[in-house]
């Protein structure tokens, strides 16, 4: 399950694990202008975990999902 909410200044994505235990906790998916953060509760801790990506690692990484094993550079002007 999950669910979008558009904010002033972000699109917020809440990803919900369902199904058979154990289920992690919820990832949320906070899409700026310039960057992309996902966050995710670490209970564990007690510690909110945040990673920032910019858009040029959340386009390689949207590319990465779709290509086999190996290394690659994404060519200037191409999507």
């Amino acid at each position: 399950m999950f669910s979008i909410e558009h904010d002033f200044d972000a699109t917020v994505i809440t990803l919900v694990d369902e199904g058979q235990a154990p289920l992690t906790e919820d990832v949320i998916v906070n899409a700026f202008e310039e960057c992309v953060t996902i966050e995710q509760y670490d209970p564990r801790t007690d510690r909110l975990h945040k990673i920032t990506l910019s858009m040029a690692q959340l386009r390689d990484l949207g590319a990465a999902l779709d290509l086999p094993e190996g290394v690659y550079i994404h060519a200037p002007g191409k999507p």
